[in-house]
């Protein structure tokens, strides 16, 4: 399941990590990082599902 979350989170990283943690604090975060520039959104995001 993790695989999938994290080929997710390459695609969509707001996604990934929506799936990983839901709604909250990490979500918003990774919409910036995304925003901001896609690489930092996807390291977010993969260090999210990682981490857990």
């Amino acid at each position: 399941m993790d695989l999938i979350r994290i080929i997710i989170a390459i695609l969509l990283p707001p996604l990934g990590v929506f799936l990983q943690v839901g709604i909250g604090k990490h979500f918003w975060i990774n919409i910036i990082l995304t925003l901001l520039g896609y690489i930092p959104g996807i390291v977010h995001a993969v260090w999210i599902i990682a981490r857990k």
